[in-house]
């Protein structure tokens, strides 16, 4: 094939049909043309890598780079030339990567986690209580999707929970594919200039959380860690931290009331809990498009060459749904038992929120569906605000009521 982009190439990013469902074409690209070019939304072009094992190839070969200030690497939405420019850690290569890892890591380990169960416990129940007072509908959303990661990233980090709504409306923008880059360098602006004055009020004022460690341990003492750095490293955090999580809480919520059998299979038997949420992480795979790379040297996929320099896409919808790796993919099954998906990434650059979200996002569930047994959608699925070409599917909007 060439390394030229055909003019019949498709557009990307596809879009949904089924809402939760990959789009459609997937299916036919694994079967037919498993690495395919398609057109940019800024009029470039990348491969587009459907496999489940290519897909793991991606994300784990010193072939394929995740450095974002390389010359072709892929750009979604209209910002990310921005961002680009002085990215996070998580666009770029070990050794560099591995250096800021290195001083997160710790924060995020199982028992470390483990450790912050009932104070998300105690979240999450506050929310609800809050929200059963109200007369339904509701937009859970708002009411319980959102608030859950937000108060669990602001408390590890540090940052004030009043300011959430700013923060929250500023990352919409930043991950949004509706967003003009004009609205994306105002939005990442106004949250670089108020991570900056929280980053002083921790050198004046510290506290018992991550970014007063940080400060204390890597910026001020020996300078490992330059304020710029530093800055972006928590945006990042903040916003994975909650943007994440609280799509998979909405958008998992809706899935299990669309799929009665299996909310009811699990209501039977709690201890599928941490199954169930493993399956829903597969089956709606929110975070397709995120993990693209460049072709750090000539290789190939599925014998297709590539050469150095090349865009490539690694879709996570695309290898959840391999029928290779996962009989019938398109079955939700609580049951499946198949913990081998690629929600989270794969290789180096994997989540490195994974065993938190994991957590908030049982505790979410169980809460939910036990507190309020008669939860149901206020509007047919289909009539669900989806985000569609943005950097994270989900829903704008959850409308229920009980």
């Amino acid at each position: 094939m060439s390394q030229t982009t055909p003019p019949d190439s498709p557009a990307f990013p596809l879009k949904r049909t089924c809402p939760f469902a990959p789009p459609p074409a997937y299916d036919r690209l694994r079967a037919e043309e498993p690495v395919s070019r398609v057109r940019l939304p800024d009029g470039g072009a990348a491969w587009l890598v459907t496999r489940y094992d290519d897909v793991r190839t991606v994300l784990s070969s010193p072939a394929f780079s995740a450095d974002g200030t390389r010359p072709g690497f892929p750009k979604l939405i209209p910002g990310q030339a921005q961002i680009l420019k002085r990215p996070p850690f998580i666009r770029m290569d070990p050794p560099q990567h591995s250096f800021y890892r290195r001083m997160l890591i710790q924060e995020f380990t199982l028992k470390r986690v483990k450790a912050m169960r009932p104070g998300i416990q105690a979240a999450v129940d506050r929310l609800l209580d809050d929200l059963l007072a109200q007369s339904p509908p509701a937009d859970l959303v708002e009411a319980f999707a959102l608030p859950v990661p937000s108060l669990v990233i602001c408390q590890l980090l540090g940052v004030p929970y009043a300011d959430h709504a700013f923060f929250q409306s500023r990352s919409r923008i930043a991950v949004s594919g509706s967003s003009t880059a004009e609205q994306f360098a105002t939005a990442l602006g106004e949250l670089r200039a108020y991570m900056d004055g929280l980053i002083t009020r921790k050198q004046q004022e510290p506290g018992d959380d991550l970014l007063s460690k940080l400060v204390a341990e890597q910026l001020e003492p020996a300078g490992e860690l330059g304020r710029e750095e530093l800055l972006m490293m928590c945006l990042m955090l903040l916003n994975a931290g909650h943007e994440t999580t609280a799509n998979m809480i909405a958008l998992g919520t809706a899935a299990l009331l669309e799929h009665p059998d299996q909310l009811a299979a699990l209501r039977e038997d709690p201890e599928l809990l941490p199954d169930a949420v493993e399956e829903l992480l597969r089956y709606l795979s929110i975070a397709d498009v995120v993990t693209t790379r460049i072709a750090a040297e000539d290789t190939a996929l599925s014998g297709t060459p590539i050469r150095a320099g090349a865009g490539v896409i690694a879709l996570l919808a695309a290898a959840d749904w391999d029928p290779a790796v996962f009989s019938d993919p398109e079955r939700l099954d609580l049951r499946r038992g198949n913990r081998h998906h690629v929600a989270f990434g794969y290789g180096v650059h994997q989540c490195l929120g994974q065993n938190l979200a994991r957590l908030e996002l049982e505790i979410a569930f169980s809460a939910l569906f036990a507190r309020i047994p008669t939860l149901r959608l206020a509007v047919p699925a289909d009539e669900l605000p989806y985000k569609h070409g943005g950097l994270l599917y989900g829903v704008h909007e959850l409308p229920v009521t009980w």
